[in-house]
């Protein structure tokens, strides 16, 4: 560790320089609306600690809020702090209104809004988080977007607010007590109506016509091109950058590898991003999915980037003979590719598959020990022990990015 390192007060990434900032956006060039987000995060973080939101003020800035945006009387009702969420606060309420537009009769909306703290484990857009889900709306389901605050106009950081959704992350016979998504069973009954649901999902947005979506601050990558993914790549370098402790030369190598081997784009899809069990809703009486969530990390790109993610060892678990695996509590791997191939009718390429292997593990080691590192460091989030865990598995994620190294390098 150098003394640059180590040092709050002489570290450049804790009190980032104008120039600094600069310097990060001229060296790792990605899409504007990333761009804009990452330089905001860097600008703001000189500024201090984070600093608590009260309940008074959340509830104050959403009537503020509500109040530009709505001509007829509303009244907030049961507004209440809300679980989950890891990364987000998290308010519910039912809204007593007329309707977004004002011409419906006085009726009750359960909604929620969720707001980033001063840094997050991921730094996201709320507007590319509002934009998708509105384009997604009668193609899959998903919760009802209403408004968002990116731009901070009202609140203290940047909002999004949307209906509640019915439905579990995972039923209740599944008692185990690890953090939601990794390893969700969902039982000899639910899962083949699960399994079904997500495939019919996966593919009805990762071949979604992108042209006839209103997806203005996403950019489309072009069908031949490496852009994309570059960017994608740039992305990430940056995040190392400016979020790291310590230095680490398996992230450089891995980000070169990356670089020297990115594939081509074959199709345009529209790209989850944490793609997996408990980022879904189900109805426990029947296994249908009642809503896809967390959208924060969509982006226009290569379909595999969400299967490798899907079929991670996170989220398996072993089927009930205690010698298959089931990749995100659903099939063996095969088996998954296979139905995926039916439902989509787009191939599963097993080069493609290796890289986004290696992408995906590269991105999560530079979440844990970059992003969630800086932010707890700068006592940034009100979830200061979930990203301190996360800090804390590191290790184990970079050794799973050495060994998918090894594997390509031989």
């Amino acid at each position: 560790m150098t003394p640059t390192d180590a040092s709050p007060t002489t570290d450049p990434r804790q009190a980032p320089t104008a120039e600094l900032i600069a310097d990060l956006r001229r060296r790792y060039p990605t899409e504007d609306e990333i761009d804009r987000v990452l330089t905001r995060k860097m600008q703001a973080r000189a500024a201090g600690a984070y600093k608590p939101v009260s309940f008074e003020q959340m509830v104050q800035c959403l009537d503020t809020l509500l109040k530009r945006k709505l001509d007829k009387p509303f009244e907030i009702r049961n507004a209440r702090w809300m679980t989950g969420g890891s990364s987000k606060l998290q308010m519910g309420f039912e809204l007593d209104w007329h309707g977004i537009d004002g011409s419906r009769e006085r009726h009750v909306t359960p909604m929620v809004l969720r707001m980033s703290p001063a840094e997050s484990i991921v730094e996201s857009s709320r507007r590319r988080e509002f934009e998708i889900i509105k384009a997604l709306a009668g193609l899959i389901p998903v919760p009802e977007c209403y408004w968002e605050d990116e731009l901070m106009e009202v609140f203290p950081y940047p909002v999004l607010i949307f209906g509640f959704a019915e439905g579990l992350a995972k039923p209740a016979s599944d008692t185990s007590q690890q953090v939601t998504g990794l390893g969700i069973n969902y039982g000899t009954a639910l899962r083949p109506r699960v399994t079904d649901e997500f495939m019919r999902g996966l593919a009805t947005f990762h071949t979604a016509d992108i042209g006839k979506l209103n997806l203005d601050t996403f950019e489309t990558p072009q069908v031949g091109s490496k852009v994309g993914i570059l960017k994608q790549v740039n992305m990430w370098r940056r995040i190392w950058a400016e979020d790291r402790g310590e230095e680490d030369p398996l992230i450089h190598l891995a980000a070169n590898w990356l670089e020297d081997n990115a594939p081509a784009l074959d199709h345009v899809s529209i790209i989850h991003g944490d793609c997996r069990s408990g980022n879904f809703l189900i109805s426990e009486t029947d296994g249908r999915i009642t809503a896809w969530l967390d959208w924060e990390l969509a982006v226009l790109g290569d379909r595999h980037q969400d299967l490798t993610w899907a079929t991670s060892l996170a989220y398996s678990h072993m089927a009930e003979d205690g010698k298959t695996l089931l990749v995100n509590g659903m099939l063996p791997i095969d088996e998954f590719y296979a139905a995926y191939e039916r439902a989509t009718g787009l191939s599963v390429d097993p080069q493609r598959i290796r890289y986004f292997r290696i992408y995906n593990a590269w991105v999560a080691a530079i979440v844990c020990l970059a992003t969630a590192y800086r932010a707890a460091k700068g006592g940034k989030s009100h979830q200061d022990i979930v990203l301190t865990w996360l800090n804390g598995i590191g290790g184990m994620l970079m050794e799973q990015l050495r060994q998918n190294l090894l594997e390509v390098m031989q």
